[in-house]
This record gives C-alpha cells, sequence and structure tokens, in this order.
C-alpha cells in the first residue's frame, strides 16, 4: 500500500513538473538511505544522468514562466511528462518478485502504465487551466502559477519518499484546486457563449 501512495504521488508530480520526481529519487538514491534502486535502476543516480536532468529541470523551469512559451512548453511536455511519470513508478516498483513460485526479477507493466495514466492526468489538467489564467491576467499569472507547480511538485516528490501518506494528502489537494479551476474556465466559457 505505501508502495502504491508512493508512486502514484511520484507519478503525479511528474504530471506537474518532469524532472522533479526523477531528479529527487535519483538524489535520494546517491546522498540518502530513504530510496536504494535496483540495480537496472541506478543509473538515476549516476552523475551523468543527474547533469541531465538538472539541465533539462532548468530549461522545464525557465520555459514554464513565459506565457505563450508555456502552452508550447505543455504540448511537447505531454510525451515527457507521462513518460517520466511511467519511470518513476517503474524505478519504484522494480526488483526481485514472487511469480508463481519462481523469482522474477522486473518492473509490472501495469505499474508503468499506471504512472503513465496518473502523469498524464495531471498533465492534461494542468495544461488545460494554464491558457485561461494566462489569457484572464495578460501573462502575469504564468511566472506566479508555474513557481507554485514547480514547488508543489518538490514537496509532493520528497513526501513520497519520507511521509507517502502526506504526499498522498497533497497530491489529492492539487488535483482538487486544477479541477476547481477546471470548472471555472468551462463556466466563463459558456457565460460567455451564452452573453454573445
Amino acid at each position: 500500500m505505501i508502495e502504491l501512495l508512493t508512486g502514484a504521488s511520484l507519478a503525479s508530480a511528474a504530471g506537474l513538473n518532469a524532472y522533479v520526481p526523477l531528479l529527487v529519487i535519483g538524489l535520494a538514491d546517491r546522498f540518502t538511505t530513504f530510496v536504494e534502486l535496483p540495480d537496472a535502476w541506478s543509473w538515476l543516480s549516476g552523475w551523468p544522468a543527474l547533469a541531465i536532468l538538472g539541465v533539462l529541470l532548468v530549461i522545464e523551469v525557465v520555459a514554464d514562466k513565459v506565457p505563450a512559451v508555456d502552452t508550447l512548453n505543455d504540448v511537447v511536455q505531454t510525451v515527457v511528462r507521462p513518460a517520466s511519470g511511467g519511470l518513476v513508478v517503474g524505478a519504484g516498483t522494480a526488483g526481485e518478485q514472487v511469480v508463481d513460485g519462481s523469482t522474477w526479477s522486473g518492473t509490472s507493466w501495469w505499474a508503468v502504465a499506471l504512472g503513465v495514466g496518473i502523469a498524464l492526468a495531471v498533465h492534461l489538467l494542468k495544461a488545460s487551466v494554464r491558457p485561461v489564467l494566462n489569457a484572464a491576467t495578460f501573462g502575469l499569472a504564468a511566472p506566479v502559477v508555474s513557481s507554485v507547480e514547480d514547488a508543489s511538485s518538490v514537496v509532493i516528490s520528497v513526501l513520497a519518499i519520507v511521509v507517502p501518506v502526506l504526499a498522498a494528502i497533497g497530491v489529492v489537494a492539487v488535483v482538487v484546486t486544477l479541477v476547481r479551476l477546471a470548472r471555472r474556465r468551462r463556466r466563463r466559457a459558456s457565460q460567455l457563449g451564452t452573453t454573445t
């Protein structure tokens, strides 16, 4: 159950920012005892992977703060964020498992698919809300909202490793907020449609 909460929380964090949860689990494996990645996933804590993830994170953070560029970034991230969600769940569920009395080493396909689905759902919610906020605030909301998303991704990722139950509560709070913003967007759109 805890493994499921951790994986779902990390996948949700990937839906907000693809590189944060990968970087968090890589750093946690390298520098702490909270995470011990299986051998097949140890590359995530290697210096080359950490450096690449760090550069990609900086690019993502900067691009996501600029109105219009953030929308283009969300289009590109529609593939990247779900893939990241699958990777973080896969890394967390990989290892030796007993299947029909024999030991099997690897990652369950359903766990990776679950990670992809969760990250995609969070990403689509985020991506549907962002253009409306940009239009309503003439782009002024982009850096603020992006910073909140990045901070949420970091907090959820760290909590997923240290206190998975709190991370799950944080995920629920983020999803509820995104759903409310999406509903508000639909209401405004329907009001504009009826007044014209």
